[in-house]
């Protein structure tokens, strides 16, 4: 098993990688904002280099690490049209949205070039999420039944567990 202790350890958003979630993310209609280095990012509910959200706008720096951008992303991809409406930093979701989010990052990390599932769960770790079984692994694979119910329910993804490339529409 990967070591999970450093939190400084994880993917982050080069140049390469934004323009991969660029891509990634335009059929939800997000786009992505690069923020220079050395400034604040806007957005960002929890501040230093965690992604930010506002509106359709994703804000990402070079030191932005990918599970944050992802997660921000599953939150715009997971809210109703009238939260996503007025997005301004604060997702606003409630316990079973906040582990769809989980669960659509883990999915979404597969359609990234050399991040994967694997490696975005081993990240998730090491930044400090925290699950019942005690990893994000165990959780996906023992205990996220409910996760995956609830974005089958909203039409995120289908009952194979692909992504349906749509948003949360009501």
């Amino acid at each position: 098993m990967p070591d999970v202790s450093d939190p400084t350890n994880v993917l982050n958003c080069d140049q390469q990688r934004q323009t991969q979630l660029a891509t990634l993310l335009k059929p939800y209609g997000i786009e992505i904002e690069h923020i220079a280095d050395n400034e604040a990012i806007k957005g960002s509910f929890f501040g230093e280099r965690e992604a930010g959200l506002i509106g359709n706008k994703l804000l990402l720096r070079h030191d932005t690490p990918v599970h944050s951008a992802l997660h921000e992303a599953g939150h715009y991809i997971c809210m109703d049209p009238d939260r996503r409406a007025k997005l301004d930093t604060d997702a606003e979701g409630d316990y079973d949205e906040e582990n769809g989010v989980c669960y659509l990052q883990i999915l979404l990390a597969d359609h990234i070039p050399d991040v994967g599932r694997n490696r975005m769960m081993v990240d998730m770790d090491r930044w400090g999420y925290t699950f019942r079984l005690g990893s994000a692994k165990a959780w996906f694979e023992n205990d996220a039944e409910d996760a995956k119910l609830w974005l089958i329910k909203h039409n995120i993804i289908d009952g194979s567990q692909q992504l349906t490339w749509i948003c949360r529409n009501k």
